[in-house]
């Protein structure tokens, strides 16, 4: 659909323009500025179906990338942990690169074929913590010359064998619970789940993601305080206090020729700043000797150089394929765990397609677009398997976030930027020079990065009453019992022993698995503790999306599939039974569905005056 508005890509907000014409008082600038501002503070400069300048989409796609750049990495780099992959850099470029490649080729799917949002897909941390569950066991932890760089040689057959092995007791489990995903989104069945799961749901689901990573964020931090702090600070510095500050940048057009623009690259990447600037003085420390060259003193692991040749020896063109890693192989316990971590990933999506429906000015998507979402994001995570990226995928919320700051919901910008991370995924150098940042730094973006993640799941508790003493004690319940209950059983790991090993195995990391706990206890909570659902939060967010949207789209031209793909399926009557197709034959298919207006001006009539506008029809 083309918008109606013609635009030259400089009116985004991630540019600060000067608006004020040659000669023309300074208040009355603010005054139309502030009328503008207040008319349109909501409505994105390009909505989902409209396609923004080519070097407008270029940019905004490598932002899309950069954003996504922090979640996506820290992903493999936590797993390493756990596959026994801590002294092996190159290892973990391949890693991130797989993810990276994986990620790119599901977001096009997404884009195209799934929930047709502009929503980004990369790895998901709800899938991370029953990973590192299961690596926890006593059958999977790493043996202990594992831990100690100078007995670990990358290249023996025995160290590749521990760590293939447990990647493809990952590989196979994520492959078979991701038919779990796919099951409940083309059938339909997620729209019958969400009845029952509210703000008091996924509230503690989404918040212990964050808290359950803190082990992981304090050991990275701790090798070296000082950097650490120094990374978390500027990321502070970057995303808070100086993301509305402009920096001029050369810029040209037809009309001003080569002059400059002022761009508000704090507010774009503070993460990526923040990352490079530490880098460069563990870098220069490095050169200078001042950080110890001894792996046993602390503060070894802040130098650059302790990665050794990865770069040099990583490829230029990586080529990845299904079942790399060898042929995966399945653990019961592990398909269980990851089913948990997919159902709390798809209450997470299932937000989330909302949220950015709203900020790229779309109407709320219909029944089949997010049955289609949630089943696309299972293929996804059914890739994910076959790849080896140790983990699925999902829609990324740091994302959406973007579109919101940037007002730009294009889908055709996410597209390419997954175009951008598929070809970045085979480019094994760039995967290399990721693992060379020191521990600290990454130790500081944690700090940060799962500290968001917390406060985004207490977030959604504003769609409940949280001034009913029912709905703190189901979340109080919920936090800290999925707290105390997996670090105890940390602590005892032989406390289970039913006389059946795999039973064992299944009980173990279903109670260990703190998003689990946190999310069943809330669930149950919720659904049988007496309440409203406005005391609950069930109706509150529908109601804000449909109140807050001024989208003139309509459903049929955001979410209908492809090609031509509807117009030859809507002659067929069999097409209404199929959750994830739309129906024209059923206006209930999309919400709300406008109906043109069609005026007639009788003869002799008056032309209707310049500044009326006529409203069109909604019917719900």
């Amino acid at each position: 659909m083309a918008s109606g508005k013609e635009r030259n890509g400089l009116d985004n907000p991630a540019f600060d323009l000067d608006d004020r014409v040659d000669g023309e008082p300074e208040g009355n600038v603010d005054k139309r500025s502030e009328s503008s501002c207040t008319a349109d503070k909501n409505k994105p400069t390009y909505c989902v179906t409209d396609v923004p300048p080519w070097y407008l989409c270029i940019f905004l796609a490598v932002q899309h990338y950069l954003t996504a750049f922090g979640g996506i990495i820290s992903i493999p780099l936590i797993l390493s942990e756990g596959l026994c992959l801590q002294h092996d850099g190159l290892t973990q470029s391949h890693l991130i690169n797989t993810i990276f490649f994986v990620s790119g080729l599901c977001t096009i799917l997404q884009v195209t074929f799934g929930v047709r949002l502009p929503i980004l897909q990369g790895g998901t941390f709800p899938l991370l913590t029953p990973v590192m569950a299961m690596m926890s066991m006593p059958e999977y932890k790493c043996p202990a010359w594992t831990q100690n760089a100078t007995l670990v040689n990358t290249s023996s057959p025995v160290f590749i064998e521990v760590w293939q092995t447990r990647m493809r007791m990952v590989q196979g489990s994520l492959m078979l619970a991701s038919l779990l995903q796919i099951l409940v989104g083309f059938s339909g069945i997620i729209g019958f789940l969400m009845r029952f799961i509210g703000p008091l749901t996924t509230a503690p689901t989404i918040s212990l993601i964050g808290l359950s990573l803190y082990d992981s964020a304090g050991v990275k931090a701790g090798s070296h305080w000082g950097i650490s702090a120094m990374t978390a600070l500027l990321i502070i510095l970057f995303s808070q206090y100086l993301r509305l500050i402009p920096i001029p940048v050369p810029a040209y057009n037809k009309t001003n020729k080569l002059h400059t623009k002022k761009f508000l690259i704090f507010q774009t990447m503070p993460i990526l700043l923040a990352i490079a600037m530490s880098w460069l003085v563990c870098y220069l420390l490095t050169i200078y000797d001042v950080l110890p060259s001894d792996p046993a003193h602390y503060g070894y692991h802040a130098r650059t150089d302790v990665k050794g040749n990865v770069v040099s020896r990583a490829s230029w063109f990586t080529l990845h394929y299904p079942g790399q890693w060898g042929l995966p192989t399945v653990s019961l316990a592990g398909v269980i765990g990851l089913m948990c971590g997919i159902i709390c990933s798809m209450i997470e999506s299932v937000g989330d397609y909302h949220s950015c429906a709203k900020l790229s000015g779309a109407p709320p998507p219909p029944t089949h677009a997010i049955n289609r979402g949630i089943g696309v994001e299972g293929i996804g995570c059914l890739l994910a398997g076959a790849f080896g990226t140790g983990n699925g995928t999902t829609s990324f919320s740091e994302n959406i976030a973007a579109l919101g700051i940037t007002k730009v919901g294009s889908r055709m910008v996410i597209l390419l930027s997954g175009v951008l991370m598929l070809l970045m995924g085979m480019l094994g150098k760039i995967g290399a020079i990721f693992t060379t940042i020191p521990s600290p730094v990454i130790g500081g973006m944690f700090v940060i990065m799962f500290g968001v993640i917390t406060a985004a799941g207490i977030s959604n508790l504003q769609s409940a009453d949280m001034n009913s003493s029912r709905n703190i004690f189901v979340f109080g319940v919920s936090i800290f019992s999925a707290l105390t209950i997996p670090n105890w059983l940390m602590k005892n790991p032989d406390f289970i022993a039913t006389g059946v090993t795999e039973v064992d195995q299944v009980l173990h990391i279903l109670l260990t698995t703190h998003v689990l706990v946190g999310g069943i206890l809330g669930f149950i909570l919720d659904n049988t503790i007496p309440g409203t659902k406005c005391e609950r939060g069930l109706i509150t967010f529908s109601k804000e999306h449909l109140n807050d949207s001024s989208s003139v789209l309509r459903a049929e031209d955001v979410y209908d599939l492809p090609f031509g793909i509807t117009s030859c399926l809507s002659s067929q009557s069999w097409v209404r039974y199929v959750p994830f197709c739309p129906w024209r034959g059923d206006g209930s298919q999309h919400s709300p569905e406008v109906n043109s207006v069609t005026v007639t001006k009788s003869p002799g009539s008056d032309p209707l005056p310049k500044d009326k506008v006529v409203i069109n029809e909604y019917a719900l």
